[in-house]
């Protein structure tokens, strides 16, 4: 007789590994429901929610012109937040999980519900035009991928990223040696037991990853802004696509 383990019950039309690794957290709708409330999230974060919010909007001030993307949903107050950042342009939001989305659009008032344009979608795979945005934000989502997706990720986000647009990527600072959560074993061994990528992307050079992409597509990204937080456990980074 054959037998489905539960995470298997997920797998409609999510990738494996999100389903495996990240049904209890993403795709089980109590979890949604759980997670979505600003203590646990600021749990998880360490206390540094606030803090990693309020630097990714600001390196999205004065951002091009243009329509703007944000990869996946995510917990919290940062998508409305998001869009009453001045500029009034519309912003696709992607995931390939309906009900992050409906949980996402949940939080907008109403006056802000028809500029956001919510799409299911794999971030591995976008079915949009090359160069199709000005702007493309990526908020906690890399360290959740094994490196095979998060590659093909970055080689979309870099496709439909136009010249002259910018790119901030809120995630995890590289291997963070020398900070006390790193250096306590047994915290180290429970933030890596829930996050199971998390090892392979504190050892990725996400720049040079993102510029040797750029480079094949025929295209120049440069880092522009670096910005640590939380003694460099966490980082927000703003790149440019030259024009």
């Amino acid at each position: 007789m054959l037998r489905i383990s539960f995470w298997q019950k997920f797998l409609d039309g999510v990738p494996e590994y999100l389903a495996r690794h990240y049904w209890w957290a993403y795709l089980w709708r109590p979890a949604i429901w759980f997670f979505d409330h600003q203590p646990i999230i600021n749990l998880i974060l360490f206390g540094q929610y606030k803090r990693l919010m309020t630097q990714t909007l600001q390196c999205l001030e004065n951002r091009p012109a243009g329509r703007m993307l944000q990869l996946t949903c995510v917990y919290g107050k940062l998508t409305p937040a998001v869009l009453e950042v001045p500029g009034n342009q519309p912003m696709y939001l992607i995931d390939v999980v309906t009900a992050q989305i409906q949980a996402s659009c949940s939080k907008l008032a109403p006056a802000r519900r028809a500029q956001l344009l919510p799409v299911r979608m794999n971030a591995e795979s976008l079915a949009f035009q090359d160069n199709s945005f000005s702007t493309v934000l990526i908020f906690f989502l890399m360290h959740e991928m094994p490196t095979a997706a998060r590659q093909r990720t970055l080689a979309e986000t870099v496709r439909v990223l136009q010249p002259g647009g910018r790119l901030v990527i809120t995630e995890y600072d590289e291997e963070p040696c020398n900070h006390w959560i790193y250096r306590r074993h047994w915290l180290r061994k429970q933030l890596l037991f829930w996050e199971p990528f998390l090892e392979d992307f504190w050892r990725e050079d996400l720049s040079a990853l993102l510029q040797q992409e750029a480079h094949r597509q025929g295209k120049a990204l440069q880092q522009v802004e670096r910005h640590p937080v939380f003694d460099g456990f966490y980082r927000v980074l703003v790149y440019e696509m030259d024009a």
